[in-house]
Order: structure tokens, then sequence, then C-alpha cells
């Protein structure tokens, strides 16, 4: 008897409705996560410059640096509903095709609109690392200029939840 075959037979089989549904929570999870690793980076680079001069800036430096990480943590809370939403963590609920492929639908504002947010928000982070650097007094609204970043994440997560958490299956 052929073992990889038997093997085969023991694993359950992943419909292809999960399959799109999971999809679409990576997506959401991995893309948000990048542009977030990407945002951090790039605004811990000119926070860290910051701090070596001036290391009294550290704690506005790091609330600039922390803002661009909020849209991973999006992606992977719409990936959390969507394992939810498809029972995963207690055997799977049934999935037909077009029901996968609309929770992978809904998984995208937050994938893409997160990668790219967190991207642009480290940039104006930066800007207002650069702010505090000259004058740590104004860094309320470099605060201010970062969070209006966020406020595209924030329409994102809401769409995907809304998509997502909508979607009939079963």
């Amino acid at each position: 008897m052929n073992i990889s075959l038997l093997a085969a037979e023991a694993l359950p089989r992943l419909e292809l409705g999960v399959f799109y549904a999971l999809i679409g929570a990576a997506l959401a999870a991995l893309l948000a996560g990048i542009g977030s690793a990407i945002g951090v980076g790039v605004a811990g680079r000119a926070a860290a410059g910051v701090v070596a001069e001036e290391p009294d800036k550290f704690s506005k430096c790091l609330i600039l640096q922390l803002l661009p990480g909020t849209q991973g943590i999006y992606g992977l809370l719409i990936a959390f509903i969507v394992f939810i939403k498809i029972n995963l963590f207690g055997g799977g609920a049934a999935v037909s095709n077009e029901q996968g492929l609309a929770i992978l639908a809904g998984c995208l504002p937050m994938a893409v609109v997160g990668l790219l947010s967190a991207i642009h928000q480290g940039k104006v982070a930066v800007a207002g690392i650069g702010l505090v650097a000259k004058r740590g007094e104004e860094s309320g609204k470099a605060i201010i200029m970062a969070v209006m970043v966020e406020t595209y994440a924030i329409f994102a997560l809401l769409v995907s939840f809304l998509a997502v958490f909508m979607t009939q299956v079963g």
C-alpha cells in the first residue's frame, strides 16, 4: 500500500470556499502587517536619530513611531474575524465557493488600505519626528497629522468588518 496515499486520505479535505476565505484572512494580516513593519521601521530610523541627539524626546518620538503599527493590528483582527466566521477552530463551517470569494473580497479593503496607509503614515510620522526634533512642544500637532492617515485605515477596517460579518455561511 502507498504510504503517501494513506496520508492524503487521513487529512481533512479543505473545501475551496474555506480556502478562499483563508486567503482573504492571510492577505488582510500579511499586507497590513507588511505596511506596518515598513511604516514603523522608517519612523524608527528617524526617531533613533533624534533620540541620539536629544534623549529626552524619546517618548514623543516613540508615540509617532508606533502609530503606523495599528494597521497590522487591524489586519490581524480581520483575519481572526474570518477564522471565527468560518468556524476554523471548531471543525469548520460549510462555506460555498461564492461565500468564500465574498469573504476574500471583504478582506481586500483592509489588506490594501492597511498596506498603503501604514507606509504613508510612517512617512508622515517621519516628518512629525522632524518637527519634534526642532520644536518638541509641537508634538501634538505631529501626532494629529499622522492620525489623519489612520482615519482611512479605520474606514477600511469598518468596511472589511461589515463585509465579512454580513456574509452568510453555512
